[in-house]
């Protein structure tokens, strides 16, 4: 019996052993994933240079049918580019007129809900929690991805101020913008413009958190619309995303063309490089 767990049968409260035992269940759990995803990246780029997966099962001491098992039962590498065996989606209240009580956009629902099946597609753990009206977040948090921008939340707000390459802005008619620090570039949601188009522009970067012990995530549109392009790149892109910037300091700008109809993406694209941070 491991050392640890020995101390953990040791306790005597009931309770609190099955506390420990919980607590240890889940951080085994975490580490289980982390190695099943480390060994299947190991593979897929030792295939990648050349090497069959018989010579691979042969290098390792294991067989064929063995490697190709563990390739497919472990989530894929790019699974680390949302977070490790969890994830904590956030996503923002917001205060309407005719309604009493604080509402959550739909798209940011439908954002939120997205986000979580592609987590559980690659056996992360995915939790939902709300940005409270007043912005109060506790963003020193691993495995986070906070799904606001800087007017709904100052704590967001210090956060995307760190970026510097990419900062929300105020045009001096009043909407939000997004500008492109490396080229200049202020970019303006289509439904802010004359005439009004149906697109928006995005965000998605993960900085450093207010402590600066960790990263954490933050995407989001100029408008609800914005939010949704993102999480279809996301979806769609996911293994492209984490080659580009693995789980390192980064940001982008997106543009989405949306159906107004259903305020569904039909045209995502970058409209900007994929700007990383420092050191990572």
């Amino acid at each position: 019996m491991a050392g640890e767990t020995q101390r953990i049968a040791a306790i005597k409260d009931p309770f609190a052993l099955l506390r420990a035992a919980t607590n240890r269940l889940a951080e085994a759990q975490q580490e289980v994933t982390e190695l099943s995803r480390l060994r299947q990246r190991v593979i897929a780029e030792l295939h990648d240079q050349g090497m069959s997966y018989a010579q691979i099962a042969a290098e390792a001491g294991l067989t064929r049918g063995r490697i190709h098992q563990l390739r497919q039962s472990a989530p894929g590498p790019e699974s680390a580019f949302l977070g490790n065996t969890r994830l904590i989606i956030a996503t923002p209240l917001k205060q309407e007129a005719q309604n009493a009580r604080p509402v959550l956009a739909a798209e940011d629902f439908a954002a939120a809900q997205r986000l979580g099946d592609l987590a559980r597609s690659y056996k992360l753990d995915p939790s939902f929690e709300h940005v409270p009206i007043g912005g109060d977040i506790d963003l020193n948090r691993e495995d986070l991805i906070v799904i606001c921008g800087p007017r709904l939340s100052s704590h967001v707000a210090g956060v995307l101020a760190q970026d510097p390459s990419i900062q929300f802005e105020r045009a001096p008619d009043g909407p939000w913008t997004l500008r492109d620090q490396e080229t200049g570039t202020a970019y303006r949601s289509g439904m802010d413009s004359t005439p009004a188009t149906n697109s928006d522009v995005a965000y998605l970067g993960r900085l450093p958190r207010p402590d600066g012990r960790g990263l954490v995530m933050v995407l989001t549109g100029i408008h609800p619309q914005g939010t949704l392009g993102v999480i279809h790149l996301i979806v769609h892109d996911l293994a492209d995303l984490y080659e580009k910037v693995g789980t390192g300091r980064f940001s982008v700008l997106v543009n989405v063309d949306y159906d107004p109809a259903s305020n569904e993406p039909m045209n995502v694209r970058l409209l900007s490089p994929f700007y990383r941070h420092g050191a990572n």
